[in-house]
């Protein structure tokens, strides 16, 4: 069995060895010093290099706003922008290079970036364009690539390299999971991270993918420039990525309302799923990750049903209200539900995805997961972490002491708040400086003995950003600065990955204010660092951290939460982290860390595949295509060796054809009485008729059936065989209180909804609207309606189901499976009339054919599995997925015939 793990870029790349260039080896090993820049491009404008924060000399100039921005985005850079990582952000550290020194060694791009825009905005983009190149202000775009470049790179000598972008957090979590024995055989499934379409089209690319994979365990996906730009560059970073981070995409640089972007998206995700179609046998497993893969597990699916796919998204997922603003969420979603088990970092981004899937594909959401009509779908969270083992041995290494000893000494009595982000609008920096000043305005006595080291990886993409946060700096260093002391350090670069290391181990604070992160592993990352096993003299810093970042609900408030849009708060945090006494320090890192140790990188991918084989085994099971056929012989033996049994049969589209759920049956069905009579004539048989209808009506249908048991309204009513009264389970006062709230939510919709009306019954409310004017307009408003009551009433215990042309409001603790076991539990309880107990019940049988009879099916099963029933028969007459054992293809006949057969033997 092989796990493939599919992830936009490989943890390989491919260099090519040009004349005039310098080898990508050694030479080019990680920077030792910041100070050191990044080779610039023949074509570059040369920019003024920031000084370095961890030179032994003071620094007080502070830096200046940047003046020159690149045209657009590198689409192979990562998700930093940059392409400098650190180990839980890159695969290895082992052989980085600067962003310029990688493309030196790869080819350009033939994209046309943007892609062409939409044929409406054609016209006036090329009108607009004229005008402003004749008032002078459009320069002619220059075109580096050139056939020449191609052919050089089409014939040049090539080798493989370690990639510097993708998702090191995933790469280190399958590095320590193969380490640990938690993950076997496993293939990367890929891009290269590279412009493709200057490499010779047969041979080069077949010799580069026949080594990635023979050599190296990875399967290389090929796609055009075109559509790797149009892809990335343009829906992933200009679309998905503002909305999953709650950043609806309406400034006027967004190209959410443009078309052309989403086909790329398509053929890029349609590349993956070809290439993992092409590999897959039968027994491997699929592991398809983050948002830039979201249609693959759909693709897949429909190529390979029966394959064992996963999902897992490493960013936040928004709420519906979010989602719903995307033109193509309905194939999104879709796309994602083509997997087995679908994975999210926290509980709060789970319960988003549920919500969003009832609201707008209007599926039954439960806690575990998606009930589709064919197939369920797994939902869990579990939260990636990092390799303790790997950053241990890093922070053992000369280099790190050696710049901890440079840091003790630059600042020597100064407490140190620490921060690294990339300078974007999600990640709170502006925020942070603000907050930070406030702090020093409040708090007079700190300012010339604290100071805030923040590294920006700064982006082109937000130079707007970049200028206000620079003056922000410089306003602080200017106000507060001296010869001695400067209250920010600020570098728009990144730092080597040994200071970095030193960085958080010598820090008294590590400050994180996103305003919305999936998980931020940079916060573990401190936290051992923080470890004093390594360094003895070190004490242990307090975490500041946004409470909008997945990793605060792991913490359990042991860190400091704030909200980063109060700066207030923020800076009473920084004052509460340098003023806390050590032994509150230690105590709350001790939590800290006994949660980091426990949510490893490793764990996370054991948890992971270990859930997806359930989750797998347990669909399969459940399968219609895998349920067998009821045996009649083998349940006539049953039976007639038994001698207690119970039959559980469900009323509607099981004992007789479905009918509308708003409307009375008015004549009752003579063979369904006949045949449920002569069942009741073995005084061994007991029979419980289930419905969904209230109490008076099952009464009016089943009036000549006395031996009969019933229960109406899906288990809150029940009446026992031969009995005249009907017992109420559920909490009368309980389900008068969510009435009362539901019926003003259903009201709201009702007045939007022509045609539509609301049926109130005893436990329950229906909104139909089979019968509206207007269909598409109401499907849509009926999904807004359940998702509304859910997310209102959940504290009422009630919830409401999209079927078919009806929204049902029910009790969440009063079901048929409820009043199945209260049945079973009475019968198994009852005495005779000499005062002996009864026989326990030895033949179950439940039959139905909807989602509430699901609930009996799996309970049944489990009377059987733990051995307190020996007989269980449970039969499903839907196409849909089920807990059954076994299925009926003649419907209502059949199991009239099957039951007819059983009273006859």
């Amino acid at each position: 069995m092989t796990v493939f793990i599919c992830s936009l870029f490989l943890p390989k790349t491919v260099q090519f060895n040009l004349p005039g260039t310098p080898p990508r080896g050694n030479t080019l090993r990680r920077r030792s010093k910041a100070t050191i820049p990044p080779p610039k491009p023949p074509t570059a404008t040369a920019v003024e290099i920031q000084p370095s924060l961890f030179d032994p000399r003071p620094i007080i100039t502070p830096p200046h706003t940047p003046t020159d921005e690149s045209e657009s985005p590198d689409p192979f850079a990562n998700e930093d922008g940059l392409r400098i990582q650190f180990p839980h952000e890159l695969g290895s550290t082992d052989d980085m290079a600067s962003r310029w020194g990688a493309r030196a060694n790869q080819p350009l791009s033939r994209a046309n970036s943007p892609p062409p825009a939409a044929l409406f905005e054609r016209d006036r983009t090329l009108e607009k364009a004229r005008e402003l190149g004749r008032q002078g202000l459009v320069q002619p775009k220059i075109h580096l690539r050139s056939d020449s470049h191609d052919r050089v790179f089409s014939s040049a000598p090539w080798k493989v390299a370690d990639a510097d972008q993708g998702n090191g957090g995933l790469r280190n979590a399958a590095e320590a999971a193969a380490r640990d024995g938690k993950l076997g055989d496993y293939t990367w499934v890929g891009t290269l991270g590279m412009p493709t379409d200057a490499l010779e089209e047969t041979q080069q690319k077949t010799d580069i993918e026949d080594t990635m994979a023979n050599d190296y365990n990875m399967l290389t996906v090929f796609c055009s420039d075109k559509d790797f730009d149009g892809h990335y560059t343009h829906f992933c970073k200009q679309i998905l990525w503002p909305v999953f981070h709650y950043q609806i995409p309406d400034n006027p640089k967004s190209k959410a309302y443009e078309d052309h972007s989403w086909k790329y998206y398509v053929n890029v995700n349609q590349a993956f799923a070809d290439k993992i179609v092409q590999n897959w046998k039968r027994g491997d497993v699929i592991w398809v990750h983050d948002y830039h893969l979201l249609l693959v597990p759909g693709m897949v699916r429909k190529k390979l049903p029966d394959a064992k796919i996963g999902f897992f998204l490493h960013v936040a997922f928004p709420s519906s209200e979010v989602f719903r603003c995307l033109a193509v969420r309905q194939e999104l979603l879709e796309g994602m539900l083509g997997a087995n088990l679908v994975g999210f970092q926290i509980q709060e981004y789970t319960r988003h995805f549920l919500q969003t899937c009832s609201r707008i594909l209007s599926v039954e959401a439960t806690p575990e997961g998606i009930e589709m009509e064919d197939r369920f779908v797994d939902v869990i969270n579990t939260a990636i972490g990092i390799d303790p083992i790997s950053l241990n041995k890093s922070r053992g290494e000369q280099d790190v002491l050696r710049w901890l000893n440079i840091l003790q000494e630059r600042y020597k009595g100064k407490k140190l708040i620490v921060a690294r982000d990339k300078l974007d609008h999600v990640r709170g920096v502006r925020q942070k400086l603000l907050a930070y000043e406030l702090f020093l305005n409040k708090n007079p006595q700190w300012r010339e003995h604290t100071v805030l080291i923040q590294v920006a990886l700064s982006s082109s993409q937000h130079s707007d950003l970049d200028a206000t946060v620079s003056d922000i700096v410089t306003r602080v260093n200017s106000s507060w600065a001296n010869l001695a002391y400067q209250p920010v350090v600020y570098l728009k670069q990144d730092i080597d990955y040994a200071q970095y290391l030193a960085l958080l181990t010598i820090a008294d604070a590590l400050m994180i204010t996103s305003q919305r992160e999936g998980m931020n592993l940079t916060s573990h990352e401190y936290i051992f660092c923080q470890d004093a096993k390594i360094y003895p003299n070190r004490k242990h810093g307090s975490l500041i951290l946004s409470e909008f970042t997945g990793t605060s609900s792991l913490f359990g408030k042991s860190e400091l939460s704030v909200n980063p849009w109060d700066y207030r708060q923020c800076a009473d945090a920084i004052k509460q982290a340098l003023e806390m006494d050590q032994d509150e320090k230690t105590r709350r890192w001790e939590t800290l860390h006994e949660s980091v140790a426990r949510h490893t990188g490793s764990h996370w991918m054991g948890e992971l595949l270990s859930h997806l084989d359930r989750a797998y085994d347990e669909q399969h099971k459940r399968d219609q295509t895998s349920v067998p056929r009821l045996s009649i012989q083998d349940v006539t033996r049953k039976y007639e060796k038994s001698q207690r049994r119970l039959f559980m049969l469900d009323y509607e589209g099981t004992l007789v054809s479905w009918g509308p759920v708003n409307q009375i049956i008015p004549v009752s069905p003579q063979r369904t009485l006949d045949v449920l009579n002569d069942l009741l004539l073995d005084e061994r048989n007991i029979v419980y008729v289930t419905s969904g209808r209230q109490p008076e009506e099952v009464d009016h249908v089943f009036r000549r059936v006395p031996r009969l048991g019933l229960i109406a309204e899906n288990g809150c009513y029940i009446k026992d065989c031969g009995s005249d009264n009907w017992v109420e389970m559920s909490d009368g006062v309980q389900i008068d209180n969510w009435k009362t709230s539901v019926k003003e939510i259903l009201r709201y919709y009702l007045e939007r909804t022509p045609g539509a009306e609301v049926e109130v019954r005893r436990c329950s409310l229906l909104f139909h609207y089979d019968k509206a004017e207007d269909q598409e307009a109401a499907a849509r408003l009926a999904a807004d309606c359940a998702s509304h009551v859910n997310d209102a009433c959940e504290s009422l215990r009630v919830h409401a189901v999209v079927l078919d042309g009806t929204i049902a409001v029910e009790p969440m603790d009063w079901t048929k499976s409820t009043a199945a076991q209260k049945v079973f539990e009475k019968l198994n309880g009852q005495t005779s009339s000499d005062g002996k107990k009864n026989q326990p019940v030895d033949f179950l049988m439940v039959v139905g054919d909807g989602r509430e009879d699901e609930k009996v099916f799996k309970w049944a099963n489990k009377l059987e599995k733990r051995h307190i029933v020996d007989n269980v028969t449970t039969i499903s007459l839907g196409n849909r997925s089920t807990e059954a054992a076994s299925t009926l293809t003649q419907g209502v006949s059949g199991v009239l015939s099957c039951l007819q057969r059983l009273a006859s033997s």
